[in-house]
């Protein structure tokens, strides 16, 4: 059904797929018990689970742990938003762990170039 909906608007593409598979929802929680009934997500999509997360806390990424942060789809921002809680858990390390409260530029070096 996926490939006659991409075929419609992308002619010939059919020709080009080797090989496909489907996988139930059941099936894809037994291959990783994280997807519950199927969700990819890994957790609620829900504002509850958005303001809480998985515990509720003033900070979501510390834990009662030194050193030790969460960074997965159930911390804010949730699942869906792919990079941001681990971006989030790190300015939260660095500024807990090593007092660093501006965010380091994560740009490319400028390399100078010489010549033409």
């Amino acid at each position: 059904m996926v490939q006659a909906r991409i075929e419609h608007y992308a002619p010939g593409f059919g020709d080009t797929v080797i090989a496909s598979r489907g996988i139930s929802a059941r099936d894809y929680e037994t291959y990783n018990p994280n997807y519950i009934g199927g969700n990819i997500n890994g957790g609620a999509v829900t504002l509850k689970q958005s303001v809480l997360g998985p515990a509720p806390r003033v900070n979501p990424y510390r834990t009662p742990l030194r050193g030790v942060y969460l960074c997965s789809a159930s911390t804010p921002p949730g699942p869906g938003v792919h990079g941001m809680s681990g971006y989030l858990a790190a300015r939260s390390a660095l500024r807990h762990e090593f007092g660093i409260r501006t965010t380091p530029s994560l740009a490319p070096n400028q390399i100078a170039r010489t010549g033409p």
